[in-house]
């Protein structure tokens, strides 16, 4: 088996692992009412990631030199890191709304301080799947042979470097188009909004 091969077949069971254990472990407590069994199906969970850093780091000590893949594996990694949590924790709301009577999950806040808030969140998740994707990509970088691109071309052709580019693009464009677009151009609550807040008077 190529070295693509077995990393990319890594990345795929770790997704799916994520996946197979969330709704596991959720169903475990909504619908088998096993709130013991169902936390540690739920703590199990965030241990994929080690196991995947493991295969990765078993590969490179093999000598395997560092491709676009193991990058793409370093990039999983930062999703995982800053968006697992909020994703598993929308899920169970779901699961409870769904399955135990809970109530309905929040929806996204369309415009207002609350909109401006939610896209701060959100861009500071993406900030540490950033630092963490670009650690990893950087360690990889030092195992291999450390050298830094002197040239944007240099950047582009190398697979590790090329990654830290991305990232770093999709980092500045999501500020860009996240927060800081919102605090532009969504400030002023809408009706929606504004029938919250007459809600919140009248019951306070």
């Amino acid at each position: 088996m190529d070295t693509g091969t077995f990393v990319v077949g890594a990345i795929v069971a770790a997704e799916i692992g994520f996946w197979v254990l969330l709704f596991v472990g959720l169903a475990a407590r909504y619908l088998l009412k096993l709130r013991r069994l169902s936390n540690v199906l739920l703590v199990c969970v965030p241990l994929i990631d080690l196991v995947l850093i493991g295969l990765v780091a078993f590969d490179l000590s093999r000598g395997t030199e560092p491709t676009g893949v193991h990058g793409f594996a370093a990039l999983y990694l930062g999703f995982s890191v800053g968006f697992g949590h909020r994703l598993i924790s929308s899920v169970d709301a779901w699961f409870a709304h769904r399955f135990a009577g809970g109530p309905k999950p929040p929806r996204v806040p369309k415009s207002g301080p609350k909109r401006i808030r939610y896209e701060w969140r959100e861009w500071l998740r993406i900030l540490v799947a950033w630092a963490i994707a670009v650690a990893a990509l950087i360690l990889m970088k030092a195992f291999s042979g450390w050298w830094v691109p002197e040239s944007m071309e240099e950047l582009w052709n190398d697979p590790l470097w090329a990654w830290v580019g991305r990232v770093t693009l999709v980092n500045v464009i999501w500020l860009l188009t996240g927060p800081v677009y919102s605090m532009l151009f969504q400030f002023a609550p809408n009706e929606d909004a504004r029938a919250e807040t007459r809600q919140e008077r009248e019951l306070a």
